[in-house]
């Protein structure tokens, strides 16, 4: 039998079974399932720890993606190798119980190519306000990308966060977000390229939450339209929720997570 950490730990550090990347983990003592949560742009693993002390009964993974913080040193930073390195760690853990994806942004194109790859891989996949421009595409006046990695990071993290937060971090937390830029920029390239799956086709259960912040508009006109490409796709819109849900919001957002676990290890 495994040991429950305390309630008041939220992510350790455990053994990657890809080598190089660095995974976190939330272990509990008979665990019905697990959640493999995958970080967006500039994230990290890291900032899965608040949903993590809120799940219950679930095991609960999160590692930085290659290219960022501790998975800095792994190449190249590819789409398919971040396919590849979720369903390394996805296969892994279904020896544990029924494996659930749950991608916040970026993080959601992982775990959507991830299953439609590999249907029988996991349970479900939940994904939380994902960029999805080949269906419904958000108007912006910014620029293009520079090709100045430690300059677009400061840029993304200041619109996406905020300015203020950019000022309170310290300058090597600030150059922690810049050696970042590389991964980022990866990243964004992906957005703009070609669709990398078809959501119409994919079998797997799905289900897109957003939030009623600011992206709440566009969220809901691109879940109208995914509604009539993909009937089978719930959608489910969280209230008082920015894109940050999982730093601002963890204990509904794990309650619904926590519930829609429930409702698929039910049905299967």
């Amino acid at each position: 039998m495994r040991p429950s950490p305390p309630p008041t730990i939220g992510l350790i550090p455990g053994d990657s079974p890809v080598p190089g990347l660095a995974l976190l983990e939330h272990r509990v003592a008979h665990p019905r399932a697990v959640v493999i949560c995958v970080h967006g742009g500039l994230d990290r693993g890291g900032s899965f720890a608040r949903l993590a002390r809120r799940v219950e009964d679930v095991d609960l993974v999160a590692y930085d993606r290659r290219g960022y913080r501790g998975s800095r040193g792994l190449a190249p930073l590819t789409f398919t190798h971040h396919v590849q390195d979720l369903a390394t760690i996805a296969r892994r853990e279904r020896s544990v119980g029924p494996v659930f994806l749950f991608g916040h942004s970026f993080g959601g194109l992982v775990a959507l190519d991830t299953a439609a790859r590999d249907p029988e891989l996991v349970a479900e996949v939940i994904v939380y306000e994902t960029p999805l421009p080949w269906i419904l595409e958000r108007v912006s006046s910014r620029p293009a990308p520079t090709d100045d990695p430690g300059h677009e990071a400061e840029v993304f993290f200041r619109r996406v966060v905020s300015d203020a937060a950019w000022e309170r971090l310290s300058e090597p937390e600030r150059e922690s977000r810049r050696l970042d830029g590389p991964a980022l920029l990866a990243d964004l390239a992906v957005v703009r390229g070609p669709a990398p799956f078809d959501l119409a086709t994919m079998s797997t259960p799905i289900v897109l939450i957003h939030g009623d912040g600011p992206l709440g508009e566009h969220y809901r006109a691109l879940a109208d339209k995914i509604a009539v490409l993909s009937p089978s796709i719930q959608t489910i819109e969280m209230s008082h929720a920015g894109h940050g849900a999982h730093l601002s919001r963890p204990a509904p957002l794990a309650a619904l997570i926590g519930r829609l676990v429930d409702e698929r290890c039910a049905s299967a």
